[in-house]
């Protein structure tokens, strides 16, 4: 065997990355990225190297320099065309050169060129961004440095254009990750989550409202970086005024003071409490080839097909009875389980359910333009608003033309996404999102599906909210320009960003208030934020740069192609405030002492990690390559070479994991009715660990039996589920005419129940155990009871399952 290490390319060319520090500052929800790479030139002659590399779509990249030697080069932005140019013009007078540009088919993929790095030379490259932090169902905040660029699938019949990549295994990288991240809000910092390794979170100050973390020793960058990161009391309606650059001229975007309010809308209960049981939920499921890869690197997990195949199980099980469904999936063609959406009932649920248990990743390529054109295509039920749901590995090139298209249909639909595994894109995910109304998602690592799409049904369920306008109320001689978008889309809980310009000064009065008013289910509400007006403490123009480019990505994705005025406004722009566009570029030569280097420029594409690549079996000899890239531009490529015979499996990267058999909560999820209900049977038996005689013993109705014993197996032994099951268990209440209530009488009769149940279970179990008993004691806000059922029965269900603890 030959082993040939180092930082290779597949075709054995040496790649000058020599390392790589990436610095992280988080200021309350929003970061900025310093990333640092090191490159060294040990050819024997000057050497070009073309990197490709991911970044999140909402970056804005806001600085991009060069030291050579001792010599600093700072790029400016300049038209795309031009800098190319520019840059070509460089290299053929003998010049160094480095190009930065935004991918033209999607703004979450860039490529650097590192242009006549002459022999035996260093460089620094330091590229800088800032970005905003999205809010997770459990109230974190989250932090992802892209490490995983994986192939994007070119539709059939679509023009080239995208840099070449080359896909590698993203594992066994020969180099460590240098990361840090300093971490401040005006609330305590509660702890910091990774799927990566931690040193233990360090706070800076007594109140914690400080704190700092970095990866630990020995880090490979073979994956995502996540952070997670949760404050005390968060997400509070806020206001962030950030001063004016002192040398911008007055009156512009970057001379004037940009505010950023972070807004969460409270709605009112008694509208919340009615969630919709009515629309129409349109399933688009992934079903290409790369979606049997696993869930995680750990090669262990599910695949990511098997993870969709569960969570489509407990989508159907929550719908409401009166919607309508239907169930699309694709690869390089479409199908759908109905020719149509079809009203939900028993039957069409199990009809849908057989199709789903059956369905692999055998459907090729990533085409998931056309399903979307047929999906729309389709009129619209009257009275039941149509709800997409797209599941996807987002591993697409026409991620443009499917979020122009999803943006043409926004007014017949709301849609949600879900971006599955490592090396998704963003760009995609949260662009279908945030242009159709509805909310994005991304589960990577050991990440649950589940939870995080249920959260997503919660707001499809809850009623749309419309008539959304935005007034402010500023001081006299103080006037605003917007730069965010008109807001389309409002949640309970979820975070709404506003950038805008204020403009001109008032000696009367420092404070400004914006009112958010809108209309849910035909009722009028409105939320007000009283903000002060006086700029806080110097965050480097991190609020202008996210403003900016908030406002170049809205031009950027108007109707149709973009008109020449609005590219010559995107580029003035982005030049103005040095944030990159698809119009623009980073460009910096050294000129240095205006000598030539001599020799022939060496030309290095350098291949970009995937997580799911085979080997590739060549006559007798099998190649395989590791390589890893990191989000600012990092990568290099490990190389083995065997003579040996290879065989199909050791071919076969892929890592296809045997699936382990359904856990017990879905088993139990599998088995509900389409009406809520449970059937008594061996099945609901061994799910709940007991024989068929004991759930035999004297009892109600067998159907309302089961279905109280399955409530009560939910709330007693799957509470750290609560959010998968949440649902579906409102639906067996309701199912058994029990409504949905609380009062003060249950917290004083705790200690009684749990003297005469001998139950230590939580409050919920308690909840439920008195929510059952008032249904049949006649108790206030309650009129219904559960049929042929009486408190000697559910005292039996409780200690049915007591007696096993």
């Amino acid at each position: 065997m030959v082993n040939c290490c180092g930082l290779l390319t597949d075709k054995k060319e040496p790649v000058p990355l020599k390392g790589i520090e990436v610095e992280v500052e988080v200021r309350d929800h929003v970061a900025t990225v310093v990333s640092t790479l090191h490159y060294e030139n040990k050819e024997d002659k000057p050497l070009e190297a073309v990197f490709v590399f991911p970044m999140p779509a909402d970056a804005a990249v806001c600085h991009f320099s060069a030291k050579i030697g001792q010599t600093q080069v700072v790029a400016e932005v300049q038209e795309k065309q031009k800098a190319r140019e520019e840059y070509d013009d460089a290299l053929s007078s003998g010049q160094q050169a480095f190009l930065l540009e935004e991918s033209e088919q999607s703004p979450d993929i860039f490529s650097l060129s590192v242009g006549s790095l002459p022999p035996e030379e260093s460089a620094s490259i330091r590229l800088e961004y800032v970005t905003e932090l999205a809010v997770q169902a459990d109230d974190g905040l989250r932090f992802c440095l892209p490490a995983v660029l994986n192939p994007r699938y070119q539709p059939q019949g679509s023009e080239g254009g995208s840099a070449q990549v080359t896909s590698v295994p993203a594992s066994l990288v020969p180099y460590s990750l240098s990361f840090s991240a300093r971490v401040s809000s005006p609330r305590p910092v509660c702890k910091v989550e990774s799927n990566c390794s931690l040193d233990p979170l360090q706070y800076l100050n007594t109140e914690q409202t400080q704190a700092s973390v970095q990866l630990a020793a020995g880090h490979k960058f073979d994956r995502d970086v996540e952070l997670l990161i949760y404050y005390k009391d968060a997400h509070q309606p806020a206001a962030v005024v950030e001063a004016g650059q002192a040398s911008a001229k007055p009156g512009s975007l970057m001379g004037d003071p940009v505010v950023m309010l972070s807004l969460y809308p409270e709605f009112p209960q008694a509208v919340m409490s009615k969630m919709t049981s009515c629309g129409e939920f349109v399933f688009l499921l992934d079903r290409s080839g790369s979606m049997d890869c696993p869930m995680d690197s750990s090669h262990q997990g599910q695949t990511r097909i098997s993870s969709a195949r569960d969570t489509l199980l407990l989508l159907l099980k929550s719908l409401p009875m009166g919607c309508y469904f239907n169930i699309y999936s694709f690869g390089s063609e479409y199908d759908s389980i109905f020719p149509k959406s079809v009203e939900y009932s028993q039957k069409s649920m199990e009809d849908a359910l057989k199709m789903v248990e059956q369905m692999t990743a055998d459907m090729g390529g990533t085409e998931i333009l056309q399903p979307l054109k047929q999906i729309f295509s389709q009129p619209c039920i009257p009275s039941q608003p149509r709800q997409l749901f797209i599941f996807t590995d987002g591993e697409v090139e026409n991620t443009k033309e499917v979020i122009n298209l999803v943006k043409k249909n926004a007014a017949s639909h709301r849609c949600f996404s879900f971006g599955i595994g490592e090396g998704a894109s963003s760009a995609l995910i949260t662009g279908v999102a945030k242009e159709g109304g509805g909310h994005a998602q991304f589960i990577t690592g050991t990440d649950r599906m589940q939870p995080k799409v249920m959260q997503s049904l919660r707001f499809a369920l809850q009623p749309a909210v419309v008539d959304i306008s935005v007034t402010w109320d500023l001081p006299k001689g103080v006037s605003v320009t917007p730069l965010s978008p008109s807001i389309k889309t409002l949640f309970e809980g979820q975070r709404s960003l506003l950038y805008a310009q204020l403009t001109g000064e008032s000696s009367d009065a420092s404070d400004g208030c914006v009112t958010v008013k809108y209309r849910l289910a035909d009722h009028p509400s409105l939320n007000q934020l009283h903000f002060s007006l006086k700029p806080t403490e110097d965050m480097g123009l991190t609020i202008h740069r996210l403003g900016a480019r908030t406002l170049i990505r809205s031009l950027e994705t108007e109707d149709g192609e973009p008109s020449g005025g609005v590219k010559e406004k995107v580029v003035e722009l982005s030049v103005q405030s040095g944030v990159s566009s698809a119009f623009t570029a980073f460009i910096a030569v050294n000129k240095g002492d205006g000598k030539a280097i001599q020799g022939p420029l060496v030309h290095r594409n350098v291949p970009t990690p995937s997580k799911y690549v085979r080997g590739l079996c060549i006559g007798s000899r099998t190649i395989i390559m590791l390589l890893h890239i990191d989000a600012a531009l990092c990568n290099c490529c490990l190389i083995f070479s065997s003579d040996d015979e290879c065989d199909d499996t050791s071919c076969d990267l892929s890592c296809e994991p045997q699936q382990p058999p359904r856990e017990p909560l879905l088993q139990l999820i599998s088995l509900q009715k389409a009406s809520g209900s449970w059937l008594l049977e061996p099945a609901l038996a061994a799910v709940l660990g007991k024989t068929s005689e004991e759930l035999e013993k004297p009892k109600p109705p067998s159907e309302v039996w089961a279905t109280i014993l399955a409530l009560i197996w939910l709330h007693g032994f799957k509470m750290e589920a609560q959010d998968e099951w949440e649902l579906l268990a409102m639906k067996a209440v309701s199912w058994l005419h029990l409504p949905v209530w609380q009062s003060v009488w249950m917290l004083e009769m705790h200690c009684w129940v749990s003297r005469c149940t001998k139950m230590p279970w939580g409050c919920e179990t308690l909840r439920l155990w008195l929510l059952l008993q008032s249904a049949n004691k006649g108790f206030a806000h309650t009129s219904a009871s559960i049929p042929g059922c009486n408190i000697y029965f559910i005292n039996r269900a409780f200690q049915l399952f007591h007696s096993s603890n």
